[in-house]
């Protein structure tokens, strides 16, 4: 097979010159090219592993008669970014993953694309990269972190809240802190990387396995040699990115999403994926297939159960399994083999256990996640209903408003937030932070203070994917852009009904009409670099915050 760049032709004698000057042979340059798109650093966790992963794909690559190019994207750590100025680059990250991979793909005209992203922004951004640039592809993530005894990374932010609250000593919180992430991989709960890279085989574009096998069991090499080949194939096949990832996929993901119980971000990534090919999505058609799909894991946040569990249990596909019998998901969509969805869930045999369960005893009837709507949110928020105590899932409360997270922490912090408080943090939203900061330190020093089934909390910025307790991010529209939880004052009364699907600021409208008159412009926020530029093209949560 030849390869796009043509280098066989007497006229690209100076490209040959280029690649002789890398050790390239005269044989390898008459091979298809395949490019390696690595999101390896040496700051990620779930990132430090993916040299050996790039170097499996590669052995991939040549084992099916392809040259491998292996390049990279960044890839920021939210567990690091967390909690400080940083966290405001994060998902603002998903659009320069983007549009780097779009650059070197295109750059190099490389006959086809192996993706190894693992953590949050990482996987939706190179799906982003993907659906744009409709070359061959296939996805390996670097797999997630192990669990010791049901412990991971929310366990530690849990138990500073518990120190801070005095329930926890020095002592404890540090012997968490050394034993909680114990190796290499994408944090261990269904977080949001986790959720994505689960989510991948959904979509069908990643091996199965992808989300679940563990990043230090040798079958995690394996599936990397196994991608290696995959890609050839569709190389050979003329198979592409767009004739696997379609409208259809798109909703058997979303169904995935509500069986599994993803995180709530996953929403906001399905949507920005949707945007770049041009798929026409809503926030009710979340709360449609939602309805319909019940909720057949509990993994941490929401569970006892890590990914090393769902993995044992059959993994992703399995669930998929039980979807496709219930008629709950499309098996004539195609996946990264050339075969159907419904094909390769054939020769999956899945037996009872308490990690998937089946569709006529599930956790709940509905799925993971819900979109609420109201006069708070007008164009919806988001709450990862299976991580919501029953208790707390219709509650009215007296709205305590903070205009940023780090208010809001030093009250919980402080003591003042009290049973029957809803937390309302603003001024965090795509445009509004700018960034969409990803907040962890609050709900976890809410439920380390053992709160979490009396208070609330809502922000039009994103809850974090290890988050649990009645916690509703991405209201929209958001404080900086005029949105109703801009006029929340201290004390206000708010009724969230997540059965429903409702949450509502309890404020007449004339009252509300007063205060939008009496309010002040909110001094804009002086920014430089790439959030300037970011906050200039940001679109709303409900649209999944892209820039357009």
């Amino acid at each position: 097979m030849a390869n796009r760049l043509n280098l066989s032709e007497i006229s690209q004698a100076p490209k040959r010159s280029l690649f002789h000057a890398m050790g390239y042979t005269a044989g390898q340059m008459r091979k298809p090219l395949i490019g390696i798109a690595s999101s390896f650093n040496e700051v990620a966790p779930g990132h430090a592993q993916l040299k050996q992963i790039a170097r499996a794909v590669s052995e991939g690559v040549l084992m099916a008669g392809g040259t491998p190019m292996e390049f990279n994207t960044i890839g920021v750590c939210d567990g690091i970014a967390m909690g400080h100025e940083g966290m405001k680059y994060s998902l603002p990250s998903r659009e320069i993953i983007a549009d780097s991979v779009e650059a070197m793909v295109m750059a190099h005209n490389f006959d086809g694309v192996v993706f190894i992203p693992n953590c949050d922004k990482i996987v939706p951004g190179m799906l982003m990269a993907a659906a744009r640039l409709d070359r061959p592809s296939v996805f390996v993530s670097g797999g997630p972190m192990i669990s010791l005894d049901g412990r991971d990374l929310n366990t530690v932010f849990e138990a500073v809240g518990a120190y801070h609250s005095g329930k926890a000593t020095k002592e404890e919180l540090y012997a968490l802190e050394c034993d909680s992430c114990p190796s290499c991989g994408s944090c261990s709960g269904m977080f949001t990387a986790n959720s994505m890279n689960c989510l991948c085989e959904a979509l069908g574009v990643a091996l199965p396995g992808n989300g679940t096998v563990p990043a230090v069991v040798s079958d995690r090499i394996c599936l990397a040699k196994d991608a290696g080949e995959a890609v050839m194939r569709n190389v050979k096949a003329g198979l592409t990115f767009r004739d696997i990832v379609t409208k259809t996929s798109l909703r058997n993901a979303l169904a995935t999403d509500m069986a599994l119980g993803c995180s709530t971000n996953s929403v906001l990534h399905l949507f920005a994926l949707a945007h770049e090919l041009g798929e026409e999505v809503s926030l009710k058609t979340v709360n449609e297939i939602s309805s319909r799909t019940p909720n057949l894991c509990r993994l941490a946040p929401a569970g006892g159960h890590h990914m090393q569990d769902l993995w044992r249990a059959g993994g992703v596909y399995a669930v998929m399994k039980r979807l496709l019998g219930g008629g709950l998901i499309d098996g004539a969509a195609l996946t990264y083999s050339g075969k159907t969805l419904g094909d390769e869930l054939s020769a999956v045999v899945p037996f009872k256990n308490e990690v998937i369960r089946e569709t006529d005893n599930p956790y709940s009837k509905s799925g993971g996640l819900a979109v609420l709507f109201g006069n708070l949110a007008k164009d919806g928020a988001i709450v990862k209903r299976s991580a919501v105590k029953e208790s707390m899932l219709v509650f009215t409360g007296n709205a305590r408003p903070f205009d940023g997270e780090e208010e809001a922490v030093r009250a919980i912090y402080g003591g003042d937030i009290k049973p029957g408080d809803v937390v309302v943090i603003r001024y965090e939203g795509p445009a509004g932070g700018p960034g969409m900061r990803e907040m962890l330190s609050p709900t976890s020093a809410i439920a380390g203070a053992g709160l979490d089934e009396k208070v609330a909390l809502i922000t039009d910025g994103r809850f974090s994917g290890a988050t649990r307790g009645a916690a509703i991010g991405h209201v929209s529209p958001e404080a900086a852009s005029g949105g109703i939880i801009a006029l929340v004052r201290e004390g206000d009364k708010i009724e969230i009904d997540i059965p429903a699907y409702s949450i509502r600021l309890l404020v007449s409208e004339d009252e509300l009409k007063e205060r939008k008159k009496e309010m002040k412009p909110r001094a804009e926020k002086q920014l430089k670099g790439y959030l300037k530029r970011y906050r200039a093209g940001v679109s709303s949560a409900d649209k999944g915050a892209v820039i357009s």
